[in-house]
């Protein structure tokens, strides 16, 4: 693209490395950010730059945080006998968004991935054993993938015999889902999770 400034074109470049982003996409926020006031260019710089260099992991559940226990694992009133398991720190904010758990998370960084070569080791699972007790219930959201359901399988083995109660997010039907369109895993989950009216 010899007929884009350089500076613009690295500017892209960068912002088409987001997910979900696009060339045409990273092409109209960089020009967003050429067109917008120099306040707004620097306040956008530096908000990257806080990010990075305030945001840690809590030494508890691994989520994202400022301060170290985060908000959530050093909230007195929230449940700490009920964990619910995810994959990354933005699956916490998915879960909080809805206002329904009152427990504490545990982040494990990624899900077993052998072809990836990501193991047990490479995950935060022996925290979660070792922060486990007696009568806490362990609730397990990872993604409905292979390497998800995976992992579900393999921390719900090692929970075993720890006197914990392990259970597993619902998977069924979307709400507004066409039975058409939906593929036969999910209706036979649907069929077995299916509850009383």
């Amino acid at each position: 693209m010899g007929s884009i400034p350089e500076s613009i074109n690295r500017l892209i470049e960068e912002f088409s490395r987001f997910p979900g982003i696009g060339r045409k996409t990273a092409q109209r926020m960089a020009f967003y950010v050429l067109k917008s006031p120099n306040e707004q260019a620097v306040q956008l710089a530096q908000s990257v730059m806080d990010m990075k260099t305030k945001i840690k992991f809590c030494s508890i559940c691994f989520g994202i945080t400022e301060e170290d226990p985060c908000q959530i694992c050093d909230n007195p009133k929230r449940d700490q006998s009920s964990i619910c398991i995810v994959e990354d720190a933005a699956d916490v904010y998915t879960f909080e968004k809805t206002n329904v758990f009152q427990g504490v998370y545990h982040v494990l960084g990624g899900v077993l991935s052998p072809l990836d070569g990501i193991g047990p080791d490479d995950l935060k699972i022996n925290q979660l054993i070792d922060r486990t007790q007696p009568g806490d219930e362990v609730i397990i959201a990872t993604n409905p993938s292979i390497e998800g359901e995976a992992t579900s399988l393999y921390i719900g083995k090692l929970l075993n015999g720890k006197d914990v109660k392990v259970t597993r997010l619902a998977r069924g039907l979307p709400m507004g889902g066409n039975l058409e369109y939906i593929d036969e895993a999910t209706i036979m989950r649907a069929m077995e999770g299916r509850t009383s009216l």
